[in-house]
């Protein structure tokens, strides 16, 4: 079949295009459909539900972290294997990092050449919903919008009312309904969604997706207004490297935040990954080099805490100079301890930081950080582009700032403005960088490894 693709927006943040996202993905995958699934802007937690609801990599496409010609690659070559691409857009569908908007989804999907369906929450609305989605065709009229799904519907009678008002108003057909859910599928907590690493029954949840989707959304239709995708005209491929380095990954409950692209980077560089679970794993295997990504060290904190071997094989292992870069929840573990409700867990202990839990965001967004001082993954000088969105907080760091290695030209980073630990060839920092972004983050990396 023709490989095709369409952009799932919303309105704003919680209108339910995960839901929707997540679902039409499941869906599509259980009819048969090769479905390779991709999130716009800088998360984790939706792009694991999509990869699990595919059964196959999602990836993500960032105009921030990425140049237009390194997202139009990266979707061309990643989704060559595909029947049907599904991108989900992030926050609403014009918001972006200015009042122009940039960055924004309606910028990703004019990008790709892909036209957009909009997820619209109802909830306590009828005819206004009309206005909404007629607003959003004349805002931006290069836009491709080609059908709207309703979210949140009460009874059958809001049911009908809005789908005959935006069908009147704006020419634009409805695709179908979700009803409000008695069940909430996609608990929040901080940082989103739960992810689902830690989720009860994630398989049971994409089942009920599946159904939810199939039961009120035309996916004949849906397939009927997406666009064909063009092949990619030249993918870009490296040889294999001789001689392969092992670096570990810490990948399990706590563990969980890692870009595809900053996996596969690594791959590409000579690195053979071995993913290691730190609430279980007696020690380090032998590695040149350790990756720790992001997470909820918070939440996995009595068995991170408990398993002291491993801590100490960590510590070791950068006593003796191994290569480790940590990022966010990677940073948190390699410091002395997290105090959480009174009660203070041991960690790694590499960094002399006590780390505790806030209410409200410590930071949240895109972020630039430049390098001041030595470490063992990037040059002096050089300007990097990443994100951070944490709620945790430092409650006890005798250092200084001179100290930390990078400057942040945007962001908050570790403290006043400064981000970067750096001992040994370890460097733990907040900041999140894409592979796609920052292309010599994983030759770096690999080269760092394999020198030592």
């Amino acid at each position: 079949m023709q490989k095709k693709g369409i952009v799932i927006a919303g309105l704003a943040g919680g209108s339910g295009k995960s839901v929707v996202s997540v679902g039409i993905t499941a869906a599509l995958t259980r009819r048969g459909r090769r479905v390779v699934p991709f999130k716009k802007g800088p998360d984790y937690i939706d792009a694991g539900w999509l990869q699990l609801a595919a059964g196959r990599k999602c990836y993500n496409l960032d105009p921030y972290l990425m140049t237009g010609a390194s997202i139009v690659e990266s979707f061309a070559g990643r989704s060559r294997d595909a029947d049907i691409v599904v991108v989900e857009g992030n926050r609403g569908l014009f918001d972006g990092v200015n009042a122009s908007g940039g960055y924004s989804t309606a910028d990703l999907a004019l990008t790709l050449g892909l036209p957009v369906v909009l997820v619209v929450n109802c909830t306590k609305t009828t005819r206004t919903v009309a206005a909404m989605v007629l607003g959003c065709l004349k805002f931006d009229e290069r836009l491709d919008i080609r059908g709207v799904i309703l979210n949140q519907i009460a009874t059958e009678r809001q049911r009908l009312l809005v789908t005959e008002a935006v069908e009147k108003y704006t020419g634009i057909p409805v695709l179908g309904s979700v009803p409000r859910l008695k069940r909430d599928i996609f608990p929040m907590r901080h940082l989103g969604m739960v992810p689902h690493q830690e989720y009860g029954d994630s398989n049971e949840a994409l089942a009920y997706l599946a159904d939810l989707i199939s039961d009120n959304i035309d996916l004949d239709r849906l397939e009927q207004v997406m666009a064909p995708v063009p092949e990619a005209t030249e993918v870009t491929t490296r040889a294999d490297i001789p001689g392969k380095v092992k670096i570990g990954v810490l990948q399990d409950a706590a563990f969980q935040f890692y870009y595809s692209e900053n996996l596969e980077a690594l791959e590409r560089a000579g690195a053979e990954l071995v993913y290691i679970d730190a609430m279980r794993a007696p020690a380090l295997p032998k590695i040149a080099g350790l990756y720790i990504g992001g997470g909820f060290p918070e939440t996995g904190a009595r068995e991170l805490a408990a398993n002291t071997a491993f801590r100490h094989s960590v510590k070791q292992a950068a006593d003796d100079g191994l290569p480790i870069y940590a990022e966010c929840g990677g940073l948190i573990y390699l410091g002395r301890s997290i105090v959480l409700d009174g009660e203070e867990f041991p960690l790694a202990g590499i960094f002399p930081v006590q780390f505790g839990m806030a209410k409200k965001p410590q930071a949240h967004g895109y972020t630039i950080f430049r390098v001041e001082g030595d470490n063992a993954f990037y040059d002096r000088g050089s300007e990097v582009k990443g994100h951070e969105f944490r709620y945790s907080k430092i409650l006890d760091w005798q250092g200084t700032d001179e100290q930390l290695v990078l400057k942040m030209v945007r962001g908050n980073g570790f403290t006043n403005g400064r981000d970067g630990l750096v001992y040994n060839n370890v460097l733990a920092l907040y900041t999140h960088v894409h592979a796609d972004g920052t292309p010599e983050w994983a030759d770096n990396f690999v080269g760092r490894c394999r020198r030592r």
